[in-house]
Order: C-alpha cells, then structure tokens, then sequence
C-alpha cells in the first residue's frame, strides 16, 4: 500500500506543475529507422515547439521517439518508465523521468495531466492503454481529449471490426462512439487534430477533478 501511495505521490509532485501534456503510445519494438519512429519524432518535435511537454513510457522504440522529438525540439521530454524483466528500460532522451513498479499507477500519470493522445501502432500493450483511454473519454471519467491513430493501414482493419462487429452487429458500444477516435496517416494530419497551444486553466482542471 505504502508503495502504491508513494508512486501516486511523486507522480503528482512532479507532474502538477507542468503545462498539459501531449501522451505518445507505441510499440518498443518500433526501429529508429521504421517510418512509424521518424513519424513519431517529427509529431513530438512539433508537440515540443508548440509549448507541450510529451510524455511517452521512457523506454525504446516509440517511446524513444516521442522523447527524442521532444528533446531536440528543446522542449521538456518526460519517461514513465515501467520496471520490467525485458524490453524496458530508459532511453537517453529523457529530461525527467520517473519509475513506476505498478502499471495502474504509470497509466493514470498517462492521462491525468494529458490534453492529447497519439497512438502509434503496437502491440498489447498500446492497445491496452488505447482501450483505458477511450473507455475513461467514453465514461466521462476524464476530460474529452483527442485521441489520435497514426497509420491507416494498421489501424482501419481493427476500427471496421469495431463498426461492424460491436457496434452494428452486436450492439456493445454505442453510435457515435468511434467518433471519440481520430485516424490520421501524416505527422501533419496528426498535428491538425491536436490543441494549438495549451489551454489555460487545463491543468488546474485536471488537479481538481482526481
């Protein structure tokens, strides 16, 4: 328990005082020279220039992108960093990091000072963290924020089955539902989706609603 709490405690310290945050997700297994990881550079770049920090999980692949991007942009590059037996550990584009031994505990820092989500494609766990947040916009447990897809190719097949298949068919999300879900195919399309600038009052917003 006290290990839970001192998570959430430092988590909350070192995060309240930032501007909203723009969250990137993604495969670690992405390569440096894979057009998903270049995307995911220029998107943070741009992130970074106009005014956000960018959160990604801290570890390779996507993640070192979005943290490289932000990095060299001179913006502030943030890594929640899991502490796993293979694949995890911190890429060297981090301004601050921090450590997480509970996922729960590193997915609501995801999310709690975040005004925009970029989901690359990758594997279970990006498409659990796609699903918690879409299931917290859908839910109203957070702020309606965009939630943006990069790569139509990977990602349409999966959001036809859901149309078809859930919606249509069996009935279990409702019309209107996808709509909270936005696919893009350029680091330009993604940019468009996304806030200017960052709001203000945001983050007092997101202190105030737990």
């Amino acid at each position: 328990m006290w290990r839970i709490m001192g998570e959430f405690v430092e988590g909350f310290q070192t995060l309240a005082e930032q501007p909203p945050a723009i969250t990137i997700f993604g495969s670690a297994r992405t390569r440096p020279d894979h057009p998903h990881y270049l995307a995911a550079v220029e998107i943070a770049q741009r992130c970074a220039q106009r005014g956000f920090p960018v959160l990604t999980g801290g570890g390779p692949g996507i993640m070192e992108a979005g943290n490289k991007g932000a990095k060299e942009a001179g913006g502030t590059s943030i890594g929640l960093c899991i502490k796993l037996p293979m694949e995890q550990h911190d890429n060297p584009y981090l301004t601050q990091a921090l450590h997480f031994h509970y996922f729960f505990v590193r997915k609501v820092m995801f999310l709690k000072y975040c005004c925009g989500c970029v989901v690359m494609p990758g594997g279970f766990g990006t498409l659990d963290e796609l699903w918690e947040t879409a299931t917290l916009i859908q839910t109203r447990k957070i702020p309606r924020i965009p939630l943006v897809l990069y790569g139509r190719t990977f990602w349409t097949p999966l959001v036809d089955w859901i149309r078809t298949t859930m919606e249509e068919q069996e009935h279990y999300i409702s019309p209107g539902d996808l709509d909270l879900i936005t696919i893009v195919d350029s680091p330009d399309e993604a940019l468009a989706a996304l806030p200017p600038v960052p709001a203000a009052g945001l983050r007092d917003k997101h202190r105030t609603d737990g």
